[in-house]
């Protein structure tokens, strides 16, 4: 057998058996610190069915109980009444027309509204009625899914409401070998109420730069398979052995070649 021909068959063989994996690293520019420093967290917005929980306090505890659902009476140790009130956080959804039934305020629409802008809308309503009061709030619903080619897909609850894509692809242990880093679907509902699908490109460094960079409630990622996944989804089973068979025995008709001349 000529030796060229030999040879052809080898390299023939690696091209097909082993497909060298292309952009395997996140966000390879080279101005990554640039980008990764101009990135802003403008805070999540409100939606309809969010599960919201709103605490009110002020110096006067008597006079804020009528804005806190769960005011709770527990024994103490105030030697005056032998009473210690403390009050846990109230829950309230968001309905479908982006309304809350708030304690003596009645009836406000908070749809769009970041936390921050909750809270300082309430204070300000509450100021009528309140010596400096103080509202904390949060959104107690914030869940992402994150499905396809992850080591551990699945509902994800964050402990943080800043959540960029990164952050979410580490609850579920990144992304499999065969993840395709350029083409990762991102679905969320926009303000009209219809789901909005976008791709996005994780090795590139301005990714930080996109509006959907930071999660939203809700959001569902999806890593689909890259080519070499796909080729091997839709081939037989056993292609990769009999490569390798051929190589092997190729290798072997080389070997016994060389040694007879």
């Amino acid at each position: 057998m000529n030796k060229k021909i030999i040879v052809y068959l080898i390299a023939l063989v690696s091209i097909f058996s082993c497909k060298p994996k292309q952009k395997m690293v996140y966000m390879q520019e080279h101005n990554m610190e640039q980008e990764i420093a101009q990135a802003k967290f403008q805070g999540l917005q409100i939606q309809e069915g969010d599960v919201l929980q709103i605490l009110v306090s002020a110096l006067d505890e008597n006079a804020v109980r009528p804005f806190n659902l769960n005011t709770v009476n527990k024994a103490g140790s105030d030697s005056n009444t032998g009473i210690n009130q403390y009050v846990q956080p109230s829950e309230y959804i968001v309905n479908e027309k982006g309304y809350i039934n708030f304690p003596v305020l009645g009836d406000l629409y908070i749809k769009g509204m970041t936390q921050i802008q909750l809270k300082q809308d309430l204070e300000s309503r509450l100021k009528r009625y309140l010596t400096d009061p103080l509202v904390t709030t949060s959104i107690k619903n914030f869940n992402v899914s994150i499905l396809g080619e992850v080591k551990n897909p699945g509902q994800k609850e964050s402990v943080t409401q800043k959540l960029n894509i990164f952050q979410a692809l580490g609850l579920a242990g990144d992304m499999t070998d065969y993840g395709d880093r350029t083409n990762v679907k991102l679905i969320r509902t926009g303000e009209d109420g219809n789901d909005q699908v976008v791709n996005l490109d994780l090795s590139r460094a301005d990714i930080v730069n996109s509006p959907y960079y930071y999660m939203k409630q809700n959001d569902v990622v999806y890593v689909q398979p890259d080519k070499n996944k796909q080729i091997l989804a839709n081939t037989n089973p056993n292609r990769a052995l009999t490569f390798q068979i051929i190589a092997s025995a190729v290798g072997v008709i080389a070997l016994i070649i060389s040694l007879t001349r």
